[in-house]
């Protein structure tokens, strides 16, 4: 009887494969090898191939039509194409919006400065390398190191890694949900009455859910406040050339299989569910768009480089200046 079983197993196995494009077999091969993917069992990879094989579909349409002017920006496979949205959304982008939420913007003390046409902080030393938050939901607090870390190369001429690790397990009673999600203002408070945040040198990233292990002989930096930024892309544009890194909060749902160029995307929405840091901005030579330049954290091998370049002045393209935040 199980011999049966197993024989029906394999057939129903073998009808699937023959479904799938055997032209593609040693391109998903190399792709699992590339992104270190395994899987269960047979039928696991068979389920996640069929995945893999839509996304693929759509990201050649997507291009194609790119080469003959439809698109502003490429697409390409990576990581997350053997995902469902749903279940990149609930790993890689988990916010969930605060019905209750509100927030108070803190008009910034210069409104009429003169800001360059063209602002990237990793020019002056503000920004570490792009890092990978896993398959743990901490964009959170990866975005508020980064502006932490922005603040301290700023202040103090040296540019420290800091630790996301420490906002994931000692945060909790702010209102952060570790690898499910938070928000940036809950971890800064957090630091603020910490009196400190860690070092990533001794508070390494595990990409889990942890106990806190927080160590103030291993402080490396702290704030004393922080203020959120008008919801309007000038004041972001202002904030972002005067202060330097800047947290946002952003709709990430239709980003996953970004390669390169400027986004531009309409259809995209106002969900606040990724946790990213605004690190400058400027025109694209090519396009002509103007466009935002904001670090990631899926990895480099992710958009250009870790990075996307966003649409400005496209009636807040994703939501980008719905939610930003900084510390002082």
């Amino acid at each position: 009887m199980v011999g049966g079983w197993l024989l029906l197993l394999a057939l129903l196995c073998a009808t699937v494969w023959a479904q799938f494009d055997s032209t593609l077999d040693q391109h998903w091969d190399l792709w699992k090898k590339t992104y270190q993917k395994s899987y269960k069992n047979q039928a696991e990879e068979l389920g996640r191939r069929a995945l893999w094989e839509k996304n693929l579909k759509q990201i050649n349409i997507h291009n194609l039509e790119a080469s003959m002017g439809l698109h502003t920006y490429t697409m390409a496979v990576n990581h997350m194409s053997d995902l469902t949205k749903e279940e990149m959304l609930r790993i890689y982008a988990p916010l969930a919006s605060q019905k209750d939420f509100k927030m108070t913007p803190t008009p910034l003390q210069e409104t009429d400065v003169d800001v360059p046409d063209t602002v990237d902080w990793r020019e002056s030393g503000l920004v570490t390398s792009v890092k990978d938050q896993g398959s743990c939901g901490s964009c959170w607090a990866f975005s508020t190191a980064g502006a932490l870390e922005g603040l301290l190369a700023k202040t103090t001429g040296k540019l420290v890694d800091l630790s996301p690790q420490n906002l994931v397990d000692c945060s909790g009673k702010y209102g952060t949900q570790g690898c499910n999600g938070g928000w940036p203002h809950h971890a800064l408070q957090y630091v603020i009455d910490n009196q400190g945040i860690d070092s990533e040198a001794s508070y390494s990233y595990k990409g889990k859910d942890g106990s806190c292990r927080y160590y103030p002989a291993s402080r490396a930096a702290n704030c004393s406040a922080y203020y959120y930024v008008d919801k309007d892309e000038l004041s972001l544009k202002q904030a972002v050339a005067t202060i330097g890194p800047i947290v946002i909060v952003l709709d990430a749902s239709d980003i996953f299989n970004y390669e390169s160029g400027v986004y531009y995307n309409p259809s995209c929405g106002r969900l606040t569910n990724h946790a990213m840091l605004l690190i400058g901005y400027g025109t694209d030579d090519t396009s002509g768009l103007d466009y935002w330049l904001i670090k990631n954290t899926w990895d480099e091998r992710w958009g250009e480089r870790g990075y996307i370049r966003m649409a400005r002045n496209k009636d807040q393209m994703c939501g980008i200046s719905m939610y930003a935040v900084y510390p002082l």
